[in-house]
């Protein structure tokens, strides 16, 4: 499933084809993805102007001018692909590869600006959603989401409130939506690497007893966000031949420490360590026993 970075790039890609356009039409070409689109969803979008396009956790969030917010969640294999306008784009990086087969184009938007922006995606495991800006907060996608890890709000003293006293694993922790909005399997165990700390110990070993952050705690808040915005600059984690709207190819992959790379040396400093891969809650744990403590 795509990470925040690769959300994140497919709205800064699609922000200039969209922002500021009118919906022309909207081409809906089967009445449901994962689940049924909403009552006159075409209707309500038509003449509709984009007044901005935002994210929050894994959402992306279209903003029309009449207060509603059309919600986007890409899910598996979902992909938007914007053409007429600068070229044909497919904006976004992704670990797998994304779909061009028009058989599975199942949204079409036709724009004023001359841009056609079309939402594919073969296992439609994506979906679409209207609701008012208004009532957002309190919606059921988003009412539970955790704090935003690109935001000001995560530091050292916020990661140690969330997990003083969990006994879950740190892994289990970060990608606990409800904690932390956003964070994904691959780049939390990037993280993990990067602050030296292993994915099996208990959460609430990142506070001391006072409640007050530990070094680990500073370290990794750090590292999450300096990781998140070196893959959003790079484009996404790709491993695949896609390119960024600006036609270049996207490389964050080949900066990967541990993630896919089980039985390759460690690539700390003097560190004699082999990567390992491990089974947490059924996802796969890449890290270091050596240097991860």
């Amino acid at each position: 499933m795509p990470e925040l970075p690769e959300v994140e790039t497919v709205r800064r890609g699609l922000e200039p084809a969209m922002a500021g356009a009118q919906i022309r039409e909207v081409e809906q070409r089967r009445p449901d993805l994962r689940f049924p689109f909403p009552e006159d969803f075409a209707r309500r979008l038509k003449g509709r102007t984009i007044t901005g396009l935002s994210r929050r956790a894994k959402y992306l969030l279209i903003d029309l001018d009449n207060g509603l917010v059309l919600i986007c969640h890409l899910g598996m294999s979902g992909s938007f692909r914007a053409e007429g306008w600068g070229g044909s784009l497919t904006p976004g990086e992704f670990h797998h590869e994304r779909s061009g087969a028009i058989a599975h184009d199942h949204v079409v938007f036709h724009l004023s600006n001359g841009a056609t922006v079309t939402y594919n995606d073969p296992r439609r495991f994506g979906f679409m959603d209207l609701i008012a800006r208004a009532e957002l907060s309190s919606h059921s996608f988003f009412r539970n989401l955790g704090i935003e890890p690109l935001g000001n709000e995560l530091d050292g003293n916020r990661l140690a409130g969330l997990f003083q006293g969990r006994k879950a694993p740190l892994k289990a922790a970060l990608l606990d939506q409800k904690l932390i909005a956003g964070l994904g399997n691959i780049y939390v165990c990037e993280s993990l690497h990067r602050s030296g700390l292993s994915p099996k110990r208990a959460a609430g070993t990142l506070a001391r007893k006072t409640g007050a952050p530990t070094q680990g705690a500073e370290r990794l808040a750090q590292d999450i966000r300096i990781i998140l915005e070196e893959a959003v600059r790079s484009g996404g984690s790709s491993l695949r031949d896609h390119r960024q709207t600006d036609g270049t190819l996207g490389y964050f992959q080949h900066q990967f420490r541990v993630y896919d790379r089980e039985g390759e040396d460690c690539p700390t400093q003097s560190c004699p360590g082999t990567i390992r891969r491990i089974i947490q809650s059924g996802r796969s744990t890449f890290y270091c026993p050596k240097c991860q403590k």
